[in-house]
């Protein structure tokens, strides 16, 4: 029986053009960005899915059709709806829903890191389980790729500069005043610019999401290159 006492859940959309990955459009088509985007949840569920004694959740941006999408995606994966107006509350809400179900700790992910190392994530646990209160991934955009508690702190949820690069900053500040006491692990990166694109492939990195890399190797550098090709010489 899967132990429910650690759930990670995975926040997702549906890969629709002209709503996911909406920084890397362009260089990208908008429908390239959404298979990509596609891909890196992928590579994401199968990092989280493979995790021992953890129960996994995906909590889904509420768009039409996305029950069906995600129950065919993910078949016997447990799926519930973002509820909030801003991150923040989407998260805070999560977080109670599943405390209220009885889990013990809970870590939220998104997928903007398909090549997260696993061994990450169970380091979040393992901090939870030696005393610490929260645990944040520091991303090295200025944000953070997971946050983990073993109960709601509202502090952390309010007020604070969603999707800016001074968030983990922020929350980390927030933390220090409210007595809260935080756990660090790694930084790493996430799939957000073109750049990070390259430098995944060039370092090698990627090689931990399988499908993302196959994607950006197949359909995105030949159409680039084509494209880049086809474009007549200016003087």
């Amino acid at each position: 029986m899967t132990n429910r006492s650690r759930t990670v859940i995975i926040f997702a959309k549906q890969p629709v053009a002209g709503r996911v990955k909406t920084r890397l459009s362009p260089p990208l088509t908008e429908e390239s960005a959404a298979g990509l985007y596609a891909c890196m949840l992928g590579d994401t569920l199968a990092m989280a899915g493979g995790l021992r004694g953890v129960n996994l959740c995906i909590c889904y941006q509420d768009d039409p059709g996305a029950v069906d999408y995600f129950a065919s995606l993910a078949p016997g994966v447990e799926l519930t709806p973002q509820r909030g107006a801003d991150l923040g509350e989407r998260m805070a809400a999560a977080f109670m829903e599943r405390f209220a179900g009885g889990d013990g700790s809970v870590a939220i992910i998104g997928s903007d890191s398909p090549d997260l190392p696993p061994v990450y994530v169970m380091e979040a646990f393992r901090l939870l389980d030696e005393g610490s209160d929260a645990v944040f991934g520091p991303a090295e955009d200025g944000g953070y790729y997971l946050v983990a508690m073993k109960r709601v702190w509202p502090e952390l949820f309010t007020d604070l500069p969603w999707s800016s690069e001074s968030l983990l900053a922020a929350s980390l500040a927030r933390a220090a005043q409210s007595g809260i006491g935080v756990g660090l692990l790694p930084p790493w990166s996430d799939l957000d610019e073109w750049g990070d694109l390259l430098g995944g492939v060039e370092s090698g990195r990627l090689a931990a999401a399988p499908q993302t890399l196959g994607f950006i190797r197949e359909m995105i550098l030949p159409g680039l290159a084509r494209k880049e090709g086809s474009t007549p010489a200016t003087s």
